[in-house]
């Protein structure tokens, strides 16, 4: 028996010595391509000519070596890492403007991000930050969020508790700890819990259970935050239905702060385009894919874009972004204000506004509820919506919707009004000079979303569980065809830049999560030279 235990044992580190650290592909990151800060540009006009490349077949470069549908971060990411080791890739996007849940839209003078908030893991030389400098030539910038950089505001206008989140690793479970006065016990085992591969080896370790035992991430994602911290505490504010797992994920991402992209979301494809561009690649946009080409061997060879009518054949491997248990809707509300930060009483932090604490019972009553009923009771200011509730309009018109249509985003609107108005008094009626919202059929039509979700696949506690991690992965059963984004790793701007580097691991044959690594570790000798 310990003679099989052993021969076991050697296989699984062959295996890790294999497929996680060997490399065979050139390096995207072997060269420094940061540059000397250039002037921000705020024209418009000039933006759009990078932002806005319209999709005609004479655009298109010949002998591509890649196509990617979509130009969301996940997309782009890809695109730049195979153009820095001289990939001359195409990248698709059926909307008028690249970027994904990364574009931004004016209205009346005002502009909009559609997805960014906020992101974390950002200080100097870490793998995130550095990773992003050289996707980027160093141009991207970053603002640091106040701290604390969240609000977490609990209960009705007449008994509202606000509860700052702080990032520091000691100051964040310190505050809580003042917040909470006698769940010290609690909250330092919470701290504990949180601080907590290839396709073979985790169908071996999946299959033979030692997934569970092996890792205490796999451990935890079968269980609920709520269960974990039902468990440590009875104080019904202190709890929070998610994966504990993915909970952790995002609790450790912002322990050092949190940043927003200096100039607005669409700075990020605006410096990620040129990359792509160098390499002899584009990046076309009014550009949607009906289909994927196969050849007689049922490889992928290609795609078919429609233009007017017509379908347009465009040829080379391709890499396609796709969809597992679709997510919730994501329900947007665009508010434009007139007065200075100070006028309006706005910090440079995020506000989670919730009804009460039970929120798991709120949003079982919200979902299923009538709609017309649930829009008054909104039982957190930051939550997805059933798609059902709209699917009646969505071949409709999308700036003409009908009367039904808007009366109903009026009533979330007013719902939603009446919630920031109480949390930020200074916010009152005469300041608001414009308002609209965006419902999971606006992101249908604006980011092909097909449930309208904006963070992808379902985020449950199934997501996380060690069979499907074995299998998703970006390799499809059909040749040349490749997943990539936040639906082959986690959800949001992180996880969609990961899911990219693990697409690219796959194509260039090496890991380029070390490779990022690395990268952060020689940016730091080097700095640390230069001091």
């Amino acid at each position: 028996m310990w003679v099989v235990a052993g021969i076991c044992l050697v296989l699984i580190l062959l295996f890790i010595l294999k497929y996680v650290f060997s490399s065979s592909g050139p390096d995207p990151f072997a060269i420094d391509t940061r540059e000397a800060l250039k002037p921000k540009v705020f024209v418009k006009k000039e933006k759009n000519k990078v932002l806005k490349q319209g999709f005609v077949a004479s655009k298109v470069p010949e002998n591509l070596d890649a196509i990617i549908v979509g130009s969301g971060i996940g997309g782009l990411g890809l695109a730049v890492l195979l153009a820095r080791v001289g990939k001359k890739v195409l990248v698709l996007e059926q909307h008028d403007r690249a970027g994904g849940c990364c574009h931004t839209f004016s209205e009346k003078g005002f502009e909009f991000d559609v997805g960014i908030h906020y992101i974390g893991d950002l200080q100097e030389h870490k793998p995130f930050r550095c990773m992003l400098d050289q996707l980027t030539d160093g141009q991207l910038q970053w603002e640091p969020l106040d701290n604390p950089f969240d609000h977490v505001v609990l209960g009705p206008p007449d008994h509202r508790r606000v509860y700052p989140i702080y990032s520091g690793k000691e100051r964040f479970p310190d505050e809580l700890k003042r917040c909470f006065p006698g769940e010290e016990k609690a909250i330092d085992e919470y701290m504990r819990l949180v601080k907590t591969c290839p396709l073979p080896l985790a169908k071996f370790l999946v299959y033979t259970g030692l997934a569970e035992h092996l890792s205490f991430f796999f451990k935890m994602a079968s269980r609920s935050l709520t269960d974990v911290v039902n468990e440590l505490t009875e104080n019904k504010d202190l709890r929070a239905d998610t994966s504990f797992s993915m909970h952790s994920l995002l609790v450790r991402h912002y322990w050092n702060g949190a940043w927003y992209p200096s100039g607005g979301a669409s700075e990020i494809a605006y410096h990620m385009i040129p990359a792509v561009e160098r390499a002899g690649g584009a990046v076309l946009v009014r550009a949607p894919v009906n289909r994927i080409l196969f050849n007689d061997a049922n490889e992928a060879c290609g795609v078919s874009v429609m233009k007017g009518q017509e379908e347009v054949h465009v040829h080379a491997p391709i890499e396609q972004l796709s969809m597992m248990k679709n997510g919730e809707g994501g329900l947007s509300f665009f508010l434009g204000l007139t007065g200075t930060k100070e006028e309006l009483g706005l910090d440079a932090l995020n506000y989670w506004v919730f009804a009460e604490n039970n929120y798991d019972e709120l949003v079982e009553a919200y979902i299923n509820g009538e709609r017309e009923e649930s829009a008054r009771k909104i039982p957190l200011l930051f939550l997805a919506s059933p798609t059902e509730w709209f699917e009646e309009w969505k071949d409709g018109k999308v700036t003409n919707r009908g009367p039904d249509y808007q009366d109903l985003k009026q009533t979330f609107i007013d719902t939603v009004l009446d919630v920031v108005m109480d949390v930020l008094p200074k916010v009152t009626r005469d300041k608001i000079a414009f308002v609209d919202a965006g419902t999971p059929i606006t992101n249908t039509y604006y980011i092909g979303a097909p449930k309208g979700e904006i963070y992808g696949a379902d985020h449950g506690i199934q997501r996380f569980s060690p069979e499907l991690n074995a299998i998703v992965r970006p390799q499809t059963p059909l040749k040349n065809l490749y997943l990539t984004g936040q639906d082959v790793f986690v959800c949001g701007f992180a996880g969609a830049l990961a899911g990219a580097l693990t697409c690219g691991s796959v194509i260039l044959q090496r890991n380029l999560h070390l490779d990022a690594i690395n990268l952060a570790k020689r940016t730091k000798l080097v700095k640390t030279k230069d001091d």
